[in-house]
């Protein structure tokens, strides 16, 4: 039986010592487990424990989730969060002016004795 071309590059196996996962490598871990492969097998053909395979799924499988769940932004929303940032900013110099006012200072309004 053959193997088809690029099957044997996508075959990740042990580290050498001193050697760490690069993302690419991991990546392809992952999707063999996202593929169905036992976990048990992947770990010691890898030397990897089963909990960091594990670790490695659950990260990839919250970063998928995230990925999908992200909307486009239209014109109207980023026009209306600007607007919003700006009234808050304003706001805030408004209540700081007033405070400025109520406190007494060189410039502040004396009673005539």
């Amino acid at each position: 039986m053959a193997a088809a071309p690029g099957a044997a590059s996508s075959k990740v196996g042990p580290l050498a010592p001193g050697q760490r996962w690069s993302v690419a490598r991991k990546r392809e871990v992952v999707l063999r487990l996202l593929r169905g492969e036992s976990v048990e097998l992947l770990s010691r053909e890898l030397a990897v424990p089963i909990f960091k395979l594990e670790q490695w799924r659950a990260k990839a499988d919250a970063a998928l989730d995230g990925a999908l769940k992200e909307r486009e932004a239209d014109a109207a929303s980023i026009e209306l969060d600007a607007a919003m940032k700006r009234i808050g900013e304003l706001s805030m110099e408004v209540e700081l002016l007033r405070a400025k006012m109520d406190r007494p200072g060189p410039l502040a309004r004396r009673r005539s004795r």
